[in-house]
């Protein structure tokens, strides 16, 4: 869980506004296969609540702010998300939760890979069986 980190990515500030960047392989250590955003989620709603296999996403607070939780299976980390030049990375193996969704928060998500659910632990048990199967 160690290799997952905030990244800063660049921030050009201008009196007109700022710009922020995102390449492969530059600001995120990996190619992007897929961009998706989460948008008018409930208030005390969760989202995530999984474990990809092989996926490596960066998640960013594009607007609002929301925390997320990451498990290991042995060791929890929060992260408070809310500026849209800081980037969450999240490598394989490592669940996810996202809550504390500010109002008209949005969370993009920038994935290594094509959605593929065979990638998917969606039961938190069978996650933790497959981490103990790697010791």
């Amino acid at each position: 869980m160690d290799q997952c980190h905030i990244i800063e990515l660049p921030k050009i500030t201008d009196h007109r506004g700022n710009l922020t960047f995102i390449e492969n392989n530059k600001t995120i250590p990996f190619d992007i296969k897929r961009v998706y955003y989460l948008y008018d989620v409930p208030g005390g709603a969760e989202r995530a609540g999984h474990a990809h296999k092989a996926l490596h996403q960066v998640l960013v607070a594009m607007s609002g702010s929301f925390d997320v939780v990451i498990k290991d299976g042995y060791e929890t980390k929060k992260y408070h998300l809310n500026r849209a030049y800081y980037g969450l990375y999240i490598c394989p193996m490592v669940w996810r939760e996202i809550e504390n969704f500010s109002s008209g928060s949005v969370c993009m998500a920038l994935a290594s890979d094509f959605y593929d659910e065979s990638d998917y632990y969606r039961n938190h048990q069978d996650f933790i069986n497959a981490v103990g199967e790697q010791l």
